[in-house]
Parts: C-alpha cells; sequence; structure tokens
C-alpha cells in the first residue's frame, strides 16, 4: 500500500458519499465514484489507479448541479487491490481491514481562490444535506468562534 489509511492527515472533515466521476487516462476514458469527500480532496473507488503524482481533471457530478464540476487533483496516495487482499488475509483474529476498498486518494488542486471557494462550497453544501446542519456543525465545528 502506498500510504496508510489516512485518517491521521486529514485536514477537513470527511463525509461518506458516492458521486460520480470521470477522468481520462491514456485516451480512455474512466467512469468511477467517490467513497468519501472533504473540502481537501476525495477517495476514487478504482482498480485501475492512476500514479501517485498524477495531476488531472476529472469531472465530479453533483446532485442538484445542472453540469458537472471540474476539479484538477493530485494522487496523494494509492489503495490496490493486492494491498486489499493483504489486508483481508490479516483480518483473521486480528486488526485486517475487510472494508479496504481499491483507489486512489486525491487531492484538489485549484486555479484560485475563487475556485477553491467554489468547490468548498459545494462540498459544504454536500455535507449538509446529507448529515443535516446540526450535525455538519458538531461535526466539524462550524459556528464557533
Amino acid at each position: 500500500m502506498a500510504a496508510s489509511s489516512g485518517s491521521e492527515r486529514r485536514a477537513h472533515a470527511r463525509r461518506h458519499i458516492e458521486l460520480k466521476v470521470e477522468y481520462k487516462r491514456l485516451n480512455a476514458f474512466f467512469s468511477d465514484y467517490t467513497k468519501n469527500i472533504s473540502k481537501g480532496g476525495t477517495f476514487i473507488r478504482t482498480t485501475k489507479p492512476l500514479d501517485v503524482g498524477t495531476e488531472f481533471v476529472f469531472k465530479l457530478f453533483v446532485p442538484k448541479l445542472e453540469e458537472p464540476l471540474r476539479i484538477r487533483g493530485q494522487v496523494k496516495w494509492v489503495i490496490t487491490e493486492d494491498d486489499c487482499a493483504r489486508a483481508r488475509d490479516a483480518g483473521g483474529g486480528g486488526g485486517g481491514d475487510a472494508s479496504l476498498e481499491p483507489g486512489m486518494g486525491i487531492r484538489f488542486i485549484y486555479r484560485d481562490d475563487e475556485e477553491r471557494r467554489e468547490v468548498e462550497r459545494t462540498v459544504e453544501r454536500l455535507m449538509v444535506d446529507s448529515l443535516g446542519q446540526l450535525l455538519y456543525s458538531k461535526l466539524t465545528g462550524a459556528g464557533r468562534g
């Protein structure tokens, strides 16, 4: 596995959500789904991840938006099918993660502050729609200050 679970690296609250994503890889188009998302990035479930460090543009299909968001991202870490198999094998009584899925952790890259704010507002709306305003505020500390 190219990296550990990643929870210790997260700077933003992360929400489990499945959204369709499309991206191009070597003249072929792929359609996969997110597993979770935060204001800083997402995890794309795929058995054919891009290499760590790869920058690419992907379309994120968000309910209630007429057009998908086009976001530039960089692959920060990868979980392969072999990593998942090893985790399942280690689960025979101790510590293996049977819920591990293959894919790639993506950090969003923004052209400018306005694009960053737009993506962050969209992700926040997704989280509020999914969790409800009160629970979202409690989990993220929104409204404190």
